[in-house]
């Protein structure tokens, strides 16, 4: 192992997504507050009992998703369903609130004591399915400082279900992400969830993170992990741990050991 750029402490982290039900207010939620709880707490320890390094716990199943400030009722579940994933788990805890909500995370994340944010748009604008979205780093960086200034926040460059306004660098936008914009790693993904990651973006990336480490945000299975992991420092993985490999699925507890295998001997070889 390289021991050069840790993320939450930890050479090269498997964080596996704990994919959340569509929480009260949504169009999708069914069956109450509980049963989503019910379904976090399932996955969380089936993710754990396999082996991953940390957790994250994002709104997954609010499609469609506001674009910046969710409203009350989505803050009070996230919450609620960190809590409950904490209370099962010994792993550190991650916040996405879906689809750029950086300031419910970090209120989110100071409730529960999660380690990290994931925000999706940090720096910067993107075209998306919710219309621009407007990097805030200023107001996201001061609002930490507040709540939770040991939180760490993970940062897509040019994220996925989304394109820039104009044509950007990949290098340029990871140097602004990390240095003008605060971000304590990068998280690099393909164009939609589960998708590979394109090498020539990556290695970019990768070249202009510099002591920062660059985590992979999609793509990563059981299959790919090998060819994968030397080109980053860790690996966040939702999709490929469920189900059939289908987004937004239980957590399937034999994909889940297979791909933390899988990811281990990876990581040994690096």
């Amino acid at each position: 192992m390289s021991g050069a750029r840790l993320f939450l402490g930890i050479d090269r982290p498997l964080i596996g997504v704990v994919h959340l039900a569509a929480l009260p207010g949504a169009p999708a939620h069914r069956g109450g507050l509980a049963r989503v709880l019910d379904r976090a707490r399932s996955d969380a320890s089936a993710l754990a009992a396999a082996g991953v390094d940390a957790l994250i716990v994002e709104n997954f199943g609010d499609a469609p998703f506001f674009k910046e400030h969710v409203p009350a009722e989505t803050v009070a579940a996230l919450t609620a369903a960190a809590l409950a994933v904490s209370a099962v788990v010994d792993v550190p805890l991650g916040i996405n609130c879906l689809r750029n909500d950086a300031h419910a995370a970090l209120a989110v994340a100071a409730a529960c004591g999660a380690a990290f944010v994931r925000v999706n748009v940090l720096t910067g604008a993107m075209l998306t399915d919710q219309g621009i979205i407007e990097g805030r780093a200023a107001e996201v960086a001061r609002l930490r400082a507040t709540l939770c200034p040991r939180v760490q926040i993970a940062a897509d460059v040019l994220v996925k279900h989304a394109v820039p306004l104009a044509p950007m660098d990949p290098g340029e936008v990871t140097r602004d992400t990390l240095g003008r914009s605060a971000a304590d790693a990068v998280i690099v993904t393909g164009a939609h969830t589960g998708a590979g990651v394109d090498d020539t973006f990556l290695a970019a990336v990768r070249s202009a993170a510099g002591r920062y480490p660059v985590l992979l945000g999609s793509g990563v299975t059981a299959t790919t992990v090998a060819a994968l992991l030397p080109l980053a420092d860790g690996a966040i993985v939702g999709s490929a741990f469920e189900r059939g490999g289908h987004a937004g699925r239980v957590v399937d507890p034999e994909r889940a050991v297979r791909l933390v295998a899988a990811y281990r001997r990876a990581r040994d070889t690096v």
